[in-house]
Formats: structure tokens, C-alpha cells, sequence
């Protein structure tokens, strides 16, 4: 069984063309609008993967990945992959963030298929 995709973007027209394309390639998808709301999420829900937008509104991605990190570091659980999802990426920004990896936006459906088949077992 797959565990679900948490998408974290303020931007609701990037939302919803991620979300599509996350449906499309048979994932479950769920989004969280800034920061704040995809920790929340990350603490009740195990996730396969979070794709998180660097630059949000209330909390940014990068901290929230960190918020993200301590809370697995607190449960001695494995991290979650978090890939940034930004157009302007500064990848040591992301990686010291605690971020595995990056998507250029608007995500291309098939730069999306090669980050899920890179992070996701199976």
C-alpha cells in the first residue's frame, strides 16, 4: 500500500496542477496551503513523500522542513523525502534545510515521475 503525498503551496493554481498530476500517476494527495499547516499535517499523517514550496506565506518550506526534521528526530522515526518544489532554488539553502532533493515549478509531469521513482520505494 502506498502512503499518501503531502503537497505544501500557497499558490492554489500550483496546488491544484500537482495534485492532478499526482492523481494521474495513481498517488493519494494532500495539500497544505503555508508552512504551519504542512507540519500539523506531518505529525498526524505518515507520508510517502512531501513536496514542499520554498517560499510560503506564515512559515516558509524551509522551516518547515526543519519544524518537520525534529519532530522525526523526536519519534526516532526515518525522515520523510522532502523535495523542495521552488523556481529559484538555492539547493544548499535546501539541504542544510534538511531537504533531499528539488523540483523546478510549474512541475513537468515528467520531472515529477523521475523525483517520485528517485524517493519512493517500489
Amino acid at each position: 500500500m502506498r502512503l499518501p503525498i503531502l503537497v505544501a503551496e500557497d499558490d492554489l493554481t500550483l496546488r491544484f496542477l500537482t495534485k492532478r498530476q499526482l492523481t494521474e500517476l495513481g498517488f493519494e494527495c494532500h495539500l497544505a496551503t503555508n508552512g504551519q499547516e504542512a507540519i500539523e499535517k506531518a505529525r498526524t499523517t505518515k507520508y510517502g513523500l512531501i513536496i514542499m514550496d520554498v517560499q510560503m506565506p506564515h512559515m516558509n518550506g524551509l522551516e518547515a522542513t526543519r519544524a518537520i526534521r525534529d519532530f522525526e528526530d523526536g519519534k526516532k522515526e526515518a525522515y520523510t523525502p522532502v523535495i523542495a518544489m521552488t523556481a529559484n532554488p538555492d539547493k544548499q539553502s535546501c539541504i542544510d534545510a534538511g531537504m533531499n532533493d528539488f523540483v523546478f515549478k510549474p512541475v513537468r509531469l515528467a520531472d515529477l515521475e523521475k523525483i517520485l521513482a528517485r524517493w519512493l520505494p517500489g
